[in-house]
This record gives C-alpha cells, structure tokens and sequence, in this order.
C-alpha cells in the first residue's frame, strides 16, 4: 500500500467494486462529470471496465483510496495514460460522497504524485478536469500542478458543454509532502 497523510492507495478488493459501482458510477451525473464519454448502465454482475482490474493492461493503474485512520474505502484513485517513452501520464479520482469536502483528494493527489515521480519514475503528470470542479483544481495546485490551459467547451455533459482546464507537474517541480 501507498500512504500519504490520511489515505492509503492499494489493490482493488472484489468487495469494493459494489460499493464504487453504486456510489460513484450508477450516480449519472456524477459519472458524466467524471467520465469521457455518456453515461450508460452496466448490467448487476458484469466485469465493469472502470472498476475491474487488469493486471496485464500497462497503461493503467487503478487503486482503491482507504482511510488510513480507519480503514474504510473513500474513493478510486487511477494512473492513467501511461506513456513510458515521454515518461508521463494523467492522473485522477473518484470520491464517495460521504467522503467529499474532509481533505482526501489533496492527499490522493500527493500519493499519486509520490507514486508517478518515485515509483515509475515518470517526468511529467497531467490532470484534466472540468473548470467547475473547484475540489479537484484545489486539489491539485495545493500539490505544486500548474494551470497550462483550457479547453473551451470541450466536454458535453448533461446537456451541456464545459471548458475543461489543464494542469501539468513536472518532477523537477513537485515538492513531496516531508509529513507523509
């Protein structure tokens, strides 16, 4: 497990995919917001691409946030858009309501930097995000990201199209966390 100040990223656990089904992906809005592309529904039981891990798939690398103090599941967390020749990726997360607004998502952003710059060895992380997601643009910038763009209606969700915003972190500019 990865650990930061108050969250610990690991391996999915078969018993987190129901509960992260429920609260973040069968949410339609929620997962509109965070998702690429419409939501659709997926069927009770099966192997749901966001939320099943493949162990072989070398550009992705989901993890299940817990509170460390606790023990309890908060949210995903996900490496993603791996590319080992220019030694970058995305990364990007997912929070139960229940678990929004108490300081996670600065923490899992630490973590997936610590796990990006440290672990892989990568040059550079990228987070895009929708410009109204004022959680996740805080997020980041509290962990040294720089806004590097936006992308004028980019994104249609719910009926609607949002600028997206680009933040970038370079290794030679992230200050780890020295508490966690």
């Amino acid at each position: 497990m990865l650990s930061g100040a108050k969250v610990g990223l690991r391996a999915r656990h078969e018993d987190d995919i129901p509960v992260l089904r429920a609260e973040l992906y069968d949410d339609v809005v929620n997962a509109s917001r965070a998702e690429g592309g419409p939501w659709r529904p997926i069927t009770p039981g099966a192997k749901d691409p966001r939320l099943v891990v493949d162990d072989k798939e070398q550009g992705h690398v989901p993890f299940s946030v817990v509170d460390l103090a606790e023990g309890t599941l908060v949210g995903t967390a996900t490496l993603w858009g791996i590319d080992n020749h220019n030694r970058s990726a995305h990364i990007g997360l997912g929070l139960r309501p229940a678990s929004r607004g108490k300081g996670y998502g600065t923490d899992v952003v630490a973590v997936l930097c610590h796990y990006g710059f440290v672990v892989r060895g990568l040059h550079r992380l990228q987070i895009d995000t929708l410009s109204d997601n004022t959680a996740m643009l805080r997020s980041a910038e509290r962990n040294g990201f720089v806004r590097e763009g936006v992308l004028r209606s980019s994104a249609w969700v719910m009926g609607e199209f949002l600028d997206e915003v680009l933040l970038g972190l370079l290794a030679q500019d992230w200050r780890p966390d020295p508490q966690g």
